[in-house]
């Protein structure tokens, strides 16, 4: 289904903390653009690459992010590239495709910025984890509303409620209940679109 580099799909999810997708998609830019390696120009447009770890990692970093606009994601951005290359590698991530779920879950949450939804989002959408269930509001309120009714009392998704939800999707939709959910989130924010637009 997905296979998106981990490099890039941490570091861009660690932009999505309260924030929308229009919002992240130009952060993401932004930062390719301040910091990745230029393609190529077509039709008038400059394309970048990904920046890498190292060049994160570099003095300065955070100050510049905060200035195109990332706010305290900057920071996490800036130290979760420092603590890679300082206790693991580049190639640490991609590695982690090769050990069980709860490890590799574990493992990303020792990153600054990094809670659960952002290692389960990492875990399914890169590191083959297809039972990795990223729990949001939206996905809660699906949940509390079509599957779980007894979740309509509660306040918000602490991590209890966070890891019934995800066993309950597991247990519901087996090995790939990931994108099973994947499906029923993208389903549900379509209607929600529609809901707006009338």
């Amino acid at each position: 289904m997905l296979r998106q580099d981990p490099v890039e799909n941490l570091f861009s999810f660690i932009c999505s903390s309260n924030n929308n997708i229009s919002r992240i998609s130009g952060m993401v830019e932004r930062m390719c653009t301040c910091y990745g390696r230029k393609l190529l120009d077509l039709d008038g447009v400059s394309y970048y690459a990904f920046p890498a770890i190292d060049t994160l990692a570099q003095d300065g970093v955070v100050e510049q992010l905060r200035a195109l606009g990332f706010g305290y994601r900057a920071k996490f951005i800036s130290e979760t590239a420092r603590w890679i290359l300082k206790n693991r590698s580049t190639e640490w991530l991609v590695s982690l495709r090769t050990v069980p779920y709860e490890e590799a879950k574990a493992e990303l949450r020792k990153l600054m910025g990094v809670g659960a939804k952002v290692a389960d989002c990492v875990c399914l959408m890169s590191l083959d984890k297809t039972g990795a269930i990223p729990v949001d509001t939206h996905v809660w309120q699906i949940a509390a509303r079509d599957y779980m009714p007894h979740l309509q009392k509660v306040k918000s998704v602490n991590d209890k409620v966070y890891r019934e939800i995800g066993d309950f999707f597991r247990s519901l939709f087996g090995e790939y209940a990931g994108w099973a959910h994947s499906v029923l989130f993208s389903a549900d924010l379509k209607k929600f679109e529609e809901k707006k637009s009338k």
